[in-house]
C-alpha cells in the first residue's frame, strides 16, 4: 500500500459509519494511522468504560435519557472540528456535516455477529439477537432524537461491503478516493 498524507497546508475530516461489526473502528483505525492524523471514535462502549457500567446497561439506560446518545455525539463532533482525523461512529457520516468524505460501510447480518464473535467470544445466537435488538433500539434513538434515518445512507460518498474486501483493502479504496479528489497525496 502506498503512503499518503494529508495535503500540505490543508485539514481532513473523513466520517466512517456503519453498524456494528461492519469493521468502522478497524477501517477508521488503519485509515488515521496511514495518515498520521488523529483517530476519533467516542462510542457507548467507551462512555460504558468511563462510567464504570456494561454496554448492556449504557444500552439500557440511553432508552430512557437521551444525555448518554448527546453527550457522546458532542464531543464526537467538537473533538472533529478541532483538527484533521478520521470520525469513525454510527453517525459520523450524518453528525459531521462538513466531512470532507463520507464513508458508509455495509455487511450482512450473519457477517457482523460472526465478527463479534471473533472479537468479544460468546454464543453466535445471543450475539445475533443482542445485535438485532441493539441495531432497533440505535435507529429508535437517531430517529427521535436527531430525525436521523440510519437505514439511508445514500447521500455517503463511498458506500463499501466489508464482507468481499479485507479492511487494508477498504482503506486503500477510501484513500485512492481521497486522492482522486485532492486531498491526499502520495509521498
Amino acid at each position: 500500500m502506498a503512503n499518503y498524507v494529508v495535503k500540505e497546508g490543508h485539514e481532513i475530516r473523513v466520517a466512517i459509519s456503519g453498524k456494528s461489526g461492519c469493521g468502522n473502528t478497524t477501517v477508521s483505525s488503519l485509515l488515521a494511522e496511514k495518515l498520521g492524523i488523529q483517530l476519533i471514535n467516542f462510542t457507548f462502549r467507551q462512555l460504558a468504560q468511563e462510567k464504570g457500567m456494561t454496554l448492556a446497561e449504557v444500552i439500557e439506560n440511553a432508552k430512557t435519557d437521551d444525555s448518554y446518545d448527546v453527550a457522546v455525539d458532542t464531543k464526537q463532533v467538537e473533538l472533529a472540528r478541532a483538527e484533521s482525523c478520521v470520525l469513525g461512529s454510527r453517525l459520523a457520516i450524518w453528525m459531521l456535516k462538513e466531512a470532507d468524505l463520507k464513508v458508509y460501510l455495509i455487511a450482512s447480518d450473519d457477517t457482523r455477529a460472526k465478527r463479534i464473535l471473533n472479537r468479544e467470544g460468546g454464543d453466535l445466537q445471543a450475539i445475533k439477537d443482542f445485535t438485532a435488538m441493539r441495531d432497533r433500539e440505535d435507529s429508535a434513538r437517531y430517529l427521535k432524537l436527531y430525525n436521523i434515518d440510519n437505514n439511508e445512507y445514500e447521500f455517503a460518498d463511498l458506500k463499501i461491503d466489508t464482507a468481499t474486501r479485507t479492511p487494508n483493502e477498504i482503506v486503500q479504496l477510501i484513500l485512492e478516493h481521497l486522492e482522486a479528489k485532492g486531498l491526499v497525496v502520495q509521498r
